[in-house]
């Protein structure tokens, strides 16, 4: 039974006055963030040049392993170096000059209006949690994911404005892989009208989503790869190499003109070295190194500087997420993002594996890492659990509320004769109270952030409500907010040519995930 069904049609259209502001009455500082304080700085300049210059010396003599025979053909067409054994070695000078040429900026064009992303400078887009093999929730537990889990996840992301973008939640575990990008695609860009995430899994696949994508939008094939429509992640495999699905990726996505976002899945004390420096020189290299190739295939391709370097457990080798290093590591990234003057990709993650006290607080401690350090792209905003092995319902209700609290703390504060309230001061004098001024009846319904899922009632009001946690009400919130669910418009020509294109691909045999 799919979490939709569990509430029945009943409570349609109450979760939607609840959850749902009103198309026409929504706040337009929730679906474009600016991040209005400057962003927190690790290191010293003289820090931050001495991680370059290292990791620049990384590339230089140890170099990538690029297990592409095209992208290796690519790098030494542009100057670099066959080092032989599939090793590519770089030469400093022309990475600089290579990534000068990426964009600073880069909007992100969304299927519904008010629904474009820009990524860059003070702006900060955000996703949902994505690439995970299973789901959970309260009432079912954790299983594989599927289809049915990936619509409802979808309806919810719809829901709420303060999710820009839309990740590939969990894998549709029940669909065959030939086929899994296409259904995956069909319900994002059917389901919500945000802008889609394309996986890295060949170019049949990503040439299929991308066509998916351009009809949806209804645009023209060559206005298609002037118009970032989606974005990707190419993970580079820490240490020091590219294999050939995300070199092919990289090339794909320049060619196409869609964002790419490489991230170094760098692993202190594993993959990397267990010093925070050291870690982070490797994370360097290897995101200069993928960049370099997107700007020889296209200058001037959209992409953005992916951070993601943490700590592991050294007790048992387990990644973790949340902790200290992790959020000096964010902060440190967002610096060197904005030495090369591209944006910054960061996440908000846990290694929680419940929706629980500890997912929260390494959630927030992750949360302030990204932002506080200038992150211009938050993946994994919302549903992430058990270091991205799972989707939670609650999890995802739990960060859209944080999230929430995130956009009304990047409005900016009135000041001004009316704000400063010396009339009302004046009024009340001394020792009285301003529930019933002017000044407060004035303002009382938008005054303050109004939570979706925090409870502020007294224990005993809390008690005669049944006593419900706030995993318990999360659960109960996106339950309800799936069958509030309505979908987006989207023009029935447009509908059924998509409908068309994945009845054809289907028959062809779907994508060869080898190419």
């Amino acid at each position: 039974m799919t979490v939709a069904a569990e509430t029945g049609k009943r409570r349609r259209g109450r979760a939607a006055k609840r959850h749902r502001k009103p198309e026409a009455a929504f706040d337009a500082a929730w679906r474009c963030w600016r991040n209005p304080y400057p962003p927190i700085e690790q290191f010293n300049a003289a820090e931050i040049e001495a991680i370059h210059t290292a990791s620049m010396q990384v590339l230089a003599d140890v170099g990538v392993r690029v297990l592409s025979e095209e992208a290796r053909r690519i790098y030494v067409a542009a100057g670099m170096t066959d080092a032989g054994d599939q090793v590519v070695r770089f030469d400093p000078d022309l990475v600089e000059a290579l990534v000068s040429n990426a964009p600073s900026e880069t909007t992100l064009y969304g299927r519904g209006d008010s629904r474009n992303v820009t990524i860059g400078g003070k702006m900060v887009g955000v996703c949902t949690t994505g690439g995970t093999p299973n789901f959970s929730d309260a009432r079912n537990g954790r299983r594989p994911g599927s289809l049915a889990a990936l619509d409802d996840l979808c309806r919810v992301a719809q829901a709420f404005d303060v999710i820009h973008m839309i990740g590939p939640f969990v894998e549709a575990q029940d669909i065959p892989p030939n086929l899994r990008h296409l259904a995956m695609t069909r319900s994002v860009l059917t389901l919500t009208d945000k802008v889609p995430f394309v996986f890295f899994r060949g170019t049949q696949a990503v040439a299929d989503a991308y066509e998916m994508i351009r009809i949806a939008h209804g645009l023209p094939q060559e206005a298609f790869v002037e118009t970032p429509v989606s974005y990707s992640v190419a993970n580079s495999n820490s240490p020091l190499q590219l294999d050939h699905l995300m070199c092919r990726g990289i090339i794909d996505a320049a060619r196409a003109g869609q964002l790419m976002v490489l991230t170094p899945f760098t692993l202190a004390g594993a993959m990397a070295p267990v010093t925070l420096a050291g870690a982070l020189t490797l994370q360097n290299a290897e995101a200069l190194a993928g960049i370099c190739l997107s700007q020889i295939v296209r200058p001037g391709a959209p992409v953005c500087y992916g951070s993601f370097t943490t700590n592991v457990d050294m007790k048992t080798g387990a990644p973790a997420f949340g902790t200290p290093e992790y959020t000096k590591a964010a902060f440190a990234s967002g610096q060197l993002a904005r030495r090369y003057k591209i944006p910054l990709r960061s996440s908000a993650v846990t290694a929680s594996n419940a929706p629980d006290a500890q997912a929260a607080y390494e959630n927030q401690m992750s949360l302030w890492g990204a932002l506080m350090g200038g992150a211009n792209l938050l993946l994994h905003g919302a549903g992430w659990l058990e270091g991205g092995l799972t989707a939670s319902a609650e999890k995802f209700i739990i960060d859209v509320e944080q999230l929430q609290m995130f956009a009304e703390l990047f409005k900016p504060v009135e000041v001004s004769e009316q704000t400063l309230g010396l009339e009302a001061i004046g009024d009340v004098g001394h020792g009285g109270h301003y529930f019933g001024t002017q000044h407060t009846l004035d303002r009382f319904e938008t005054a303050f952030y109004s939570p979706l899922l925090s409870d502020w009632s007294n224990y005993e009001s809390w008690v005669e409500r049944g006593a419900l946690t706030a995993t318990d009400r999360a659960h109960r919130i996106f339950c309800e907010t799936v069958n509030a669910h309505e979908p987006p418009a989207m023009d029935a020509s447009r509908l059924e040519e998509l409908d068309d294109f994945i009845a054809r691909r289907t028959a062809e045999g779907g994508a060869d995930l080898d190419r």
